[in-house]
């Protein structure tokens, strides 16, 4: 896939009214420190089109980036961090919640979780939040360069049964590093683009 132009084109925090594109999304939901910057970073070939911090929990709006005019990846705020007031915390919950349940233009969900370790609460949470969306998510495991090769069978297995996923539910190592697993991904978001389902049926929404 060949970047041609990628930007920032909408943000929406707790209070704000979500765009009704007309152009296909893919979300990008994982906890504060998973990497999703990073992985958007990577997918673009920017270095900071999605900013990185090394404070958890700084995204707290939803980010609509446009990429080559034909496709919106969708950052959502990172779930999990501690030192968030709960209040904040709920606000941030409602404003996931509103866009996975309205917006018309989902067409798929990625859901990152650190390969390391096996799936906290929150992401098993996330996950059954996405499902009974009517979603079936494509898992990213991110990190991977954090392990040795002879680790990554068995972490893989962690992250499967940790989230109870269905056999046919997919799972891509992904490092933002090496870049493995970036062509899988690439892949998805083009057949959403040639307007294929890659979702299966979610008319239940």
């Amino acid at each position: 896939m060949i970047i041609k132009n990628a930007s920032l084109d909408t943000v929406c925090g707790v209070t704000s009214k979500l765009p009704k594109n007309t152009m296909p999304e893919i979300a990008f939901a994982g906890k504060s420190n998973v990497g999703k910057s990073s992985l958007i970073n990577s997918l673009m070939n920017r270095k900071s089109l999605a900013r990185t911090s090394a404070q958890p929990g700084k995204t707290q709006t939803i980010n609509y980036y446009n990429v080559n005019s034909q496709i919106y990846l969708v950052d959502l705020p990172g779930y999990g961090y501690t030192k968030i007031a709960k209040e904040v915390k709920d606000k941030w919950g409602k404003l996931v919640e509103r866009y996975l349940y309205s917006s018309e233009a989902l067409q798929v969900v990625f859901l990152l979780v650190d390969i390391r370790h096996a799936p906290s609460e929150n992401d098993k949470m996330m996950y059954r939040w996405i499902v009974s969306n009517g979603y079936d998510p494509v898992v990213i495991a991110t990190k991977l360069d954090k392990l040795k090769r002879s680790q990554i069978q068995k972490h893989v297995k962690q992250v499967r049964e940790g989230l109870m996923l269905p056999k046919e539910t997919r799972l891509i190592p992904f490092s933002a590093t090496t870049k493995q697993g970036r062509e899988e991904i690439w892949e998805i978001m083009e057949a959403v683009i040639a307007g294929e389902d890659v979702n299966g049926d979610h008319s239940s929404q």
